[in-house]
C-alpha cells in the first residue's frame, strides 16, 4: 500500500472521530482571548485542508506550499503572541506552559521539514490539531482563571481581531 493510500484511510477514520467530538459544549472564552481562539479555528481549518488534500490525492508539494504560507503568515505570529503575552500569566515553570512551548518547538520543526513531505504534513495535521485542543480545553482556561484585568487588557491590545486573509492561489482542498 502506498503512503498516500494509508493516509487517506487514516483520515476517513479520523473524520468520524472528529464528528463525534464536535458535539461537546462550547467553552466560554474571555473577550481578550477570543481572537486567539479564532486563530485556532483557522489553524484547525488548515488541518482539515491537509486531510482533504490527501483524500483527494493532491501532490504533497502543493499542500506543502500552502502550509508554508500559512506557517509564516499565521502560525508564527500566533505563537509569538502566546509566548510573549499569554504564557507569562502562568509563568515558564508551569507544566502546561512547558508542554505548550515544547509543542511549539515540535510544530516549528515539522513545518520546516522538507525531507518526507507526506510524513511531515501528516504529523502537522495531527499534532497541530492536538495542540489546539490542548490550549483551548486546558491551557487557555487556566490562563483565564489566573490573569488579572491588566494582563487581559495587554493581551487584547497586542492581538487585534483581524479578518483572516486566505491564500486563494491554489485551493487544492476544493
Amino acid at each position: 500500500m502506498s503512503a498516500v493510500f494509508c493516509l487517506r484511510l487514516k483520515y476517513k477514520v479520523q473524520n468520524k472521530k472528529l464528528k463525534s467530538m464536535e458535539k461537546s459544549k462550547p467553552i466560554k472564552r474571555s473577550k481578550s482571548i477570543q481572537p486567539l481562539s479564532r486563530d485556532h479555528h483557522h489553524s484547525l481549518l488548515l488541518c482539515w485542508k491537509i486531510r482533504k488534500g490527501f483524500l483527494k490525492g493532491v501532490a504533497p508539494e502543493r499542500i506543502k506550499k500552502y502550509t508554508d504560507w500559512f506557517f509564516e503568515d499565521h502560525v508564527l505570529p500566533h505563537f509569538e503572541i502566546e509566548e510573549r503575552y499569554l504564557y507569562p500569566v502562568l509563568g515558564e515553570e508551569n507544566e502546561l506552559v512547558q508542554k505548550a512551548l515544547a509543542e511549539h518547538r515540535r510544530l516549528k520543526r515539522l513545518f520546516k521539514d522538507k525531507e518526507d513531505l507526506v510524513k511531515s504534513l501528516g504529523s502537522i495535521e495531527k499534532e497541530l490539531e492536538l495542540h489546539i485542543r490542548f490550549e483551548e480545553r486546558e491551557l487557555f482556561n487556566e490562563i483565564q482563571k489566573e490573569a488579572t484585568e491588566e494582563e487581559l487588557a495587554v493581551i487584547a491590545e497586542k492581538h487585534k481581531d483581524e479578518k483572516f486573509q486566505e491564500n486563494t492561489e491554489d485551493e487544492f482542498w476544493k
